[in-house]
C-alpha cells in the first residue's frame, strides 16, 4: 500500500491587514437619526433598530459604533458640551477684553441653539434618562462650562457677588434656550439677534453702564 503523502506545510501567515477603521460618517449618521428621532418620540419609545434603519444600518452595524442606546445618548451629549466646552475656552483665553467675550459668549450660546435645535432640544428633555454616573460627569462638564462665563462676568461686573453672577449666567442661557420650546416664526438672523439682545440685557440687569451699550 502507497505511503500516504506527506502533509503540504502551512503557508506562512501574510502581515496582519490594518485593523479595520469605524466610519466617523457613518457614527455621525446615527447620531442624527438617533436625535431626530428623541426629539419625535422620545427616548423610551425610540428602539435601536429604529435608529439603525434611519440611519441605513441594517442588522447589528449599530452595535459597532455603540453598545446601547443609552451610549447613543452619551455620545450625543458629550460632543454638545465639548463643542461648546472648547469654543468657550478658546474666547477666553483668546486675550479679548471681557465685554467682547462676553458677547462672543453669549452669541456661540446663539449660534448652538439655532444650528443645533433639534440636539438641544434632546439634551434639554432626556438627559435625566442616562445612567447615573454619565448623568453626574456630564452635569460637571456643564457647570464648568458656565465658570467660564461666570469668570468673565465678574471682571465686568466686581460689585456683584459670586451667587448672583451664577444667577445671571444661568438667567442669560436660559433666555437664549427658551426658542427651543416655542416657534417663533422668525427668520434665525432675527431671533438671533433678539436671544443676543435679550441674554446681555440679563447679564448687565442692574448694571450702572448697562453692560454692551
Amino acid at each position: 500500500m502507497a505511503e500516504p503523502a506527506a502533509a503540504l506545510p502551512a503557508e506562512p501567515a501574510g502581515p496582519a491587514g490594518p485593523e479595520r477603521r469605524r466610519d466617523p460618517r457613518r457614527r455621525q449618521r446615527i447620531l442624527t437619526a438617533a436625535a431626530n428621532l428623541v426629539a419625535q418620540r422620545g427616548y423610551h419609545d425610540v428602539a435601536m433598530s429604529d435608529i439603525g434603519a434611519a440611519a441605513g444600518i441594517t442588522g447589528s452595524g449599530i452595535y459597532r459604533h455603540f453598545t446601547g442606546k443609552p451610549a447613543v445618548l452619551v455620545a450625543m451629549f458629550d460632543r454638545v458640551i465639548d463643542d461648546l466646552s472648547r469654543e468657550a475656552a478658546q474666547i477666553v483665553t483668546g486675550g479679548g477684553d471681557p465685554r467682547t467675550a462676553l458677547r462672543d459668549l453669549v452669541g456661540t450660546q446663539v449660534r448652538f441653539v439655532l444650528s443645533e435645535r433639534t440636539l438641544a432640544q434632546v439634551y434639554h428633555n432626556e438627559i435625566t434618562n442616562l445612567p447615573d454616573d454619565d448623568r453626574h460627569r456630564l452635569r460637571r462638564k456643564q457647570r464648568l462650562y458656565v465658570e467660564e462665563w461666570v469668570h468673565v462676568l465678574a471682571i465686568q461686573r466686581p460689585d456683584v457677588s459670586d451667587a448672583e453672577l451664577r444667577a445671571l449666567v444661568h438667567a442669560a442661557i436660559g433666555a437664549i434656550q427658551s426658542v427651543l420650546f416655542y416657534q417663533s416664526g422668525l427668520p434665525d438672523e432675527r431671533l438671533a439677534r433678539l436671544m443676543g439682545s435679550a441674554a446681555e440685557a440679563v447679564l448687565f440687569e442692574g448694571a450702572t453702564d448697562h453692560g454692551f451699550h
